[in-house]
């Protein structure tokens, strides 16, 4: 006979099942973003969970070890039309209507807002914004004709709290945010749902492109000294095993979470710096922020 503990284990286990979502009640999963980070730690979650994956990225040859996992593949560039429905087609021919879409793909564009070129903002938006707006577009009549389906936003606290440095990345994330409050009500009497999942500093690559991003307008630039301490301040925010720094995995966790709960929350704020940090900021003043913002990243040596 099992311990009482042990039933009560079991118990809770066989609750959690059926407040799960099954992959037959589903079906296929699209997931954007997935050569590295949290979209390829993503993609194997979903495939370990018993899911059809089919996992994206610009270079489809990135994506190998997750073919060797199980997933399918595609080659998606999230801001190029043609690809875009490409990859929904293939999807909806194979197995039917995407049951989740995971909209993963974005980077961080950093710098001064005053030295981001309207280029280099608009290819932000592509990307974080607009990519993602328009295979929720495409994959929402299928849904609607299945009367079922999950769009999941991988958001970000940097899209409810806004700080020097990162004005371009925050836009993009905060137009996420309102794009899918509007959407939420509109897309739930056919039975489909749109969920946020807003993670705080990850250790991935992101790093590394968010560091490439900051533009180099050369050696007058007013901001010389503010762009070498942003980027020496974010590399230490996003170090692995730092402060609230959350791994891949740990992410993919609440995505997979989030994309099966039979009643999902709206958003789920994953880590220290994603439950918190949108509390502190509504208490404080803006000119305190400010303040202490500015003396993390400094324009010009301190009196």
């Amino acid at each position: 006979m099992r311990r009482p503990r042990e039933i009560n284990i079991a118990a809770h286990f066989a609750c959690r099942l059926n407040h799960m979502l099954k992959p037959s009640e589903t079906g296929p999963a699209l997931i954007t973003g997935c050569s590295s980070g949290v979209g390829y730690a993503t993609a194997l979650a979903f495939r370990a969970a018993g899911f059809e994956t089919f996992a994206t990225a610009r270079n489809c040859a990135a994506l190998d070890h997750l073919r060797a996992a199980g997933c399918h593949v595609l080659t998606l560039d999230v801001t190029d039309e043609a690809a875009r429905r490409a990859a929904v087609e293939v999807v909806e021919k194979q197995f039917g209507a995407v049951g989740i879409l995971v909209n993963n793909a974005g980077y961080g564009q950093y710098g001064p807002v005053e030295e981001i070129s309207l280029d280099h903002m608009r290819r932000q938006f592509e990307t974080n914004v607009f990519g993602a707006l328009r295979l929720s577009q495409l994959v929402l009549p299928g849904m609607r004709r299945a009367s079922r389906g999950r769009i999941i936003n991988v958001s970000s606290v940097a899209g409810r709290v806004s700080a020097l440095g990162g004005g371009a990345y925050h836009a993009s994330k905060f137009a996420v945010e309102a794009l899918a409050d509007a959407m939420r009500p509109e897309v739930e009497p056919f039975g489909i749902d749109i969920v946020n999942v807003l993670p705080g500093p990850i250790a991935t690559r992101f790093e590394a492109t968010l560091l490439r991003s900051i533009p180099d307008t050369g050696g007058q630039s007013p901001y010389l000294l503010f762009k070498a301490r942003l980027a020496q301040r974010m590399h230490a925010f996003l170090a692995p095993g730092g402060f609230g720094v959350l791994t891949a995995e740990t992410v993919a966790r609440i995505i997979l979470q989030a994309a099966t709960a039979r009643r999902p929350r709206t958003r789920y704020s994953v880590g220290f710096f994603a439950r918190f940090g949108p509390i502190g900021r509504a208490l404080a003043p803006d000119r305190l922020v400010d303040f202490v913002t500015r003396r993390h990243i400094r324009n010009t040596p301190l009196p």
